[in-house]
């Protein structure tokens, strides 16, 4: 009977006490919201775009780096070679272009002349000679030459017709010139010429790997005299600014923010300071915990991941920091 009576006294004496708290605790603040995350910001992998051998590595981890800062060098020996070989066969074929465009030069002109006055004079003797050997044969009949020579001094006269002919079309091509067809050859093999040194040029501007932006390097993966290639990061950089905390909030708080609110932040190694802030994305998905169908019961589980941007000018923020956001909501 003791028992019994000392289990209800002591059931009694835990109802008051809970009934004590419950009336006596403090209500929750209405008018601001406290939510806990931790900084993040944006972070870039650079890598070189070819495979080659690199000459120099230039900055640390946790150096400050500047927007088209040189942060790594490739060995361009081998570019710089193969970029002069291109400007030489360029230069070569840009004189073929201007040989074609000038067209035939004056001495070769007359020389073309020449050739076919030459032709025609060895036509005319030709020529000639066979008049006279026919006469002979005719007033012969035959016998003071034989037919074989005849038909030698034939055809001699048609081989130097022919010679006649050849000269005067040389000299009607040397007229006239370069065709406009070998010109535009020519030039097309110029222009690819040129666009090998363009591009070789580019490659040579890519050996250095330059910041995008300013940052600050968070890993260093290479050193001089590793092989880079596209697929391998030199170096991994964290973009100073934007900085955010990323935060969840419940979805029964969900209705009390809204994108542009403003925000104070605070982290543990600065106690009593605040950093300005506002909230510059809401997630439109929720998360659950646990990740079951939910139930009525288990709604008030539901989150939504809120960033809330910082203004830290004095670079005091850094990436996986603890932070406490406190978001002014009213009533």
């Amino acid at each position: 009977m003791n028992k019994k009576l000392v289990g209800i006294a002591i059931i009694a004496a835990a109802a008051i006490a809970a009934g004590a708290w419950y009336w006596s605790r403090p209500a929750p603040n209405e008018k601001e919201l406290v939510l806990y995350g931790n900084v993040d910001l944006r972070q870039v992998a650079l890598a070189f775009p070819a495979s080659e051998r690199v000459a120099r590595v230039l900055a640390e981890e946790g150096q400050q780096v500047q927007a088209g800062q040189v942060l790594a060098e490739l060995d361009t020996r081998g570019l710089r070679l193969r970029l002069a070989e291109a400007e030489a066969q360029a230069a070569a074929q840009q004189q073929v272009v201007a040989r074609l465009k000038a067209g035939t030069r004056p001495e070769e002109l007359a020389q073309a002349r020449a050739r076919t006055s030459a032709a025609q004079a060895e036509a005319d003797l030709a020529r000639q000679q066979l008049d006279r050997i026919v006469a002979v044969q005719k007033d012969s009949n035959g016998r003071a030459v034989s037919q074989q020579d005849a038909d030698a001094a034939r055809a001699r006269a048609r081989s130097s017709q022919a010679a006649l002919e050849q000269a005067r079309q040389g000299q009607e091509l040397a007229r006239h010139g370069s065709r406009r067809e070998d010109i535009a050859q020519a030039q097309a093999q110029l222009d690819a010429g040129n666009a090998a040194i363009a591009l070789l040029q580019y490659q040579l501007g890519e050996a250095s790997l330059k910041a995008p932006v300013n940052a600050v390097v968070r890993a260093r993966l290479m050193e001089a005299g590793d092989m880079a290639s596209p697929q391998r990061p030199v170096y991994t950089l964290a973009i100073a600014d934007p900085k955010w905390v990323r935060a969840y909030v419940r979805e029964a708080d969900l209705g009390r923010i809204k994108p542009g609110v403003a925000a104070s932040i605070s982290i543990d190694s600065q106690p009593g300071k605040t950093l300005p802030g506002k909230v510059g994305y809401i997630s439109s998905a929720a998360e659950f915990t646990p990740k079951f169908v939910q139930t009525e019961e288990l709604r008030t589980a539901l989150v939504y991941e809120v960033r809330v941007l910082a203004e830290d000018k004095a670079d005091v923020l850094r990436m996986g920091m603890p932070a406490t956001v406190r978001i002014a909501v009213g009533h």
